[in-house]
């Protein structure tokens, strides 16, 4: 599944490009729900990981991220983050990107090799989050 942009999601993007609102960083969270992003979603459209006894949103700090373009594409990279988890994790599905606050949804993504099951033993997921534009 390719990475989407929900409508609540495109309105604060658009806020923050004219700087109608507030910006700052972003926070990741993984996600347990077998949710199928869609233009309607909100934050409590998918079931967050609570990651027992690991880490459970990462802030996606703007120094972290970089920009370039490349024939009419432009793509913003992060810096690959970890979710570390110590136990057993219900099975994680994708990845939600919302604003500082985690109330409104900027993008959501579902691994296409997923779901990822987390076994007793612990485990952790990676992710390089990008976003792009053409």
């Amino acid at each position: 599944m390719a990475l989407l942009v929900p409508d609540v999601g495109e309105v604060e993007l658009l806020k923050r490009m004219l700087n109608f609102s507030a910006t700052g960083d972003v926070q990741l969270y993984l996600y347990t729900s077998n949710t199928t992003p869609a233009e309607d979603d909100v934050v409590c459209s998918y079931t967050l990981s609570t990651v027992a006894g690991g880490t459970t949103v990462l802030v996606l700090t703007g120094t972290n991220w970089t920009v370039q373009t490349n024939t009419g594409t432009t793509t913003g990279s992060h810096a690959q983050v970890t979710f570390t988890f110590t136990g057993a994790e219900a099975s994680i599905y994708g990845y939600v990107v919302t604003n500082a606050a985690g109330a409104i949804l900027l993008w959501a993504e579902r691994f296409t090799d997923g779901p990822y099951a987390i076994p007793s033993g612990g485990g952790s997921v990676k992710i390089t989050p990008q976003i792009q534009l053409a």
